[in-house]
């Protein structure tokens, strides 16, 4: 049996056979590399649904069965067991780190946090409302003038060092950023402290004060940024590689990236969430809403229920579920905010509406709620999803670089035109 397809075309009755490939796990893809070359013809594909643009060995999703794997690690055992550093050594080195390893690449992350005094000046040129996900887009990008020599990077080693420098500036420029529009004193990094914890540390500290951070906020944090680490080839990452098959600058690519992810139906999808339970106010409206939601006439939609590629349920949003309720049990938040979240969330899983559509919250619906209850504004949260994938958006850069024949991205199109105009 040939491991082929034969299309037809029924016009003229001329057939043609493509290659199918097998990967690892996943459906079977037709190699159509010479469809138009064979047939004329292109194909038709709105928002490459059913299109591989590449070959990857890094995330796998599995829509149907709800399951989420970075090189073979299932998430769900990933949160539970591993930090987020783990994880991004993982995607950066396709294996998870020894002690050993782990310690050196934290302490090279540490060292490379702090960012040229001369960027600092940057944010004065932004007006103080100027979105964070603005600035952080110029900001990555004019890292290209400080690191000019990257442009002519050629081997692994110095893509890692690209990387490493990457993740560890970012937060540093969310939290400087964070810091400027509200006339704080800038807190620089704490070489004692680790990542995670970090991070909030420089949003929360003053100078000659003790800042109380418990444990189980930092947990909360740290899993928020591993559960967005990596998302196979979704908008951004896509966005990204086709930058990146251009030979474009890698701060390009990653600043493109930022651009993507701002998109309210992409990264903006947990700031969304909130305005909406804001919005809602008190528990006592969310019957109203639900009733509002399921009106086919009502243009108003549910915000963090259903997903674009999970089925049955969203395997992130079950490990934030149990974070969400024990970081509200142990700092102990008592809002309208999370009444009105807990009561749409109540409904939605046992309503049949929502059952039989399989609109489930999402891992926008918790993690907007647990960034909320970690004192962090709404217009940061973009951003911290940037925090988090951009170990992806790099290991998946890193990848196409590896990679032999590069092709530059070049998608066709069905011309719906004019064919010509009267002169």
């Amino acid at each position: 049996m040939s491991n082929t397809v034969t299309l037809t075309d029924n016009r003229n009755g001329k057939s043609y056979e493509f290659p199918i490939l097998d990967g690892t796990l996943g459906p079977s893809v037709i190699d159509i590399s010479t469809l138009y070359k064979d047939t004329g013809m292109f194909t038709f594909d709105r928002g490459y649904t059913s299109t591989a643009m590449c070959r990857s060995a890094i995330t796998y999703i599995d829509g149907e069965a709800g399951t989420l794997m970075h090189r073979g690690y299932d998430i769900a055992w990933l949160a539970e067991n591993k930090k987020y550093l783990d994880l991004v050594y993982l995607l950066f080195n396709g294996k998870l780190p020894s002690d050993d390893e782990l310690n050196a690449f934290r302490q090279e992350l540490k060292e490379r946090s702090y960012l040229n005094e001369k960027m600092i000046k940057l944010f004065d040129c932004f007006p103080d409302k100027a979105h964070p996900m603005a600035v952080l887009q110029a900001s990555v990008a004019t890292m290209s003038a400080y690191y000019k020599r990257d442009m002519s990077f050629d081997d692994m080693k110095d893509y890692m060092e690209l990387a490493k420098r990457m993740v560890a500036k970012i937060p540093t420029m969310i939290a400087f950023h964070y810091r400027h529009v509200r006339g704080f004193p800038v807190i620089y990094p704490d070489l004692d402290r680790g990542f995670t914890e970090n991070f909030l540390y420089m949003l929360r500290a003053f100078p000659h004060d003790k800042v109380d951070l418990k444990p189980i906020e930092v947990k909360a944090f740290d899993t928020i940024l591993m559960l967005h680490a990596d998302h196979e080839q979704n908008a951004s990452t896509t966005t990204v590689r086709t930058v990146g098959s251009t030979h474009a600058h890698p701060y390009s690519c990653i600043s493109a990236g930022i651009g993507a992810l701002w998109g309210h139906a992409h990264g903006g999808a947990n700031e969304g969430v909130i305005r909406q339970l804001e919005m809602i106010g008190t528990p006592d409206r969310v019957d109203e809403f639900i009733k509002k939601a399921k009106d086919k006439n009502d243009p108003f939609r549910l915000m963090g229920f259903g997903h674009r590629v999970y089925k049955n349920f969203d395997p992130r949003a079950k490990v934030l579920k149990g974070l969400r309720d024990k970081l509200i049990d142990e700092i102990g938040i008592d809002s309208n905010l999370i009444k009105v979240a807990t009561r749409i969330e109540e409904i939605a899983l046992n309503d049949e509406y929502f059952v039989s559509r399989n609109l489930y919250p999402n891992v926008d619906f918790h993690s907007g709620v647990i960034l909320k209850a970690l004192g962090i504004p709404n217009e940061m949260f973009a951003a911290i999803f940037v925090m988090g994938r951009v170990p992806g958006w790099l290991s998946q850069w890193m990848e196409l670089k590896s990679q032999d024949n590069i092709k530059i991205v070049r998608p066709r199109q069905l011309y719906v035109g004019p064919a010509s105009q009267p002169k």
